[in-house]
């Protein structure tokens, strides 16, 4: 896999700090332990309201990425569409690399 962000996923995710489906990641963010959200791009608009509305009230910050749920699911295992980072050195991480991506950089600058 030469996707990083999808790639650094798949490493939270078997170090225990990923939480993937709407209803957990509204539980995560509810308990406070969700540090990010993470949204496919297509992520449907129905399911992503109570998501959204959890993470807005909680200051959660959220990302839609440039992935679909089909590339999310083939590098995490899983079926998803959302999931939530609940750890604070993943969290900032895949910040860094989904702003850089958004800003149209290549590479990860650190």
């Amino acid at each position: 896999m030469n996707d990083k962000i999808l790639s650094l996923l798949g490493i939270c995710r078997r170090a225990g700090k990923l939480v993937i489906g709407a209803d957990p990641s509204v539980d995560s963010i509810n308990k406070h332990k969700s540090r990010l959200l993470i949204c496919a791009d297509d992520f449907s608009q129905k399911s992503s309201k109570s998501v959204l509305a959890a993470a807005h009230k909680n200051n959660v910050k959220t990302f839609t990425i440039n992935r679909s749920k089909e590339e999310m699911s083939f590098a995490l295992g899983k079926l998803c569409g959302v999931l939530s980072v609940e750890d604070k050195g993943f969290a900032d991480k895949l910040t860094q690399l989904i702003e850089n991506e958004q800003r149209g950089e290549l590479y990860d600058k650190i």
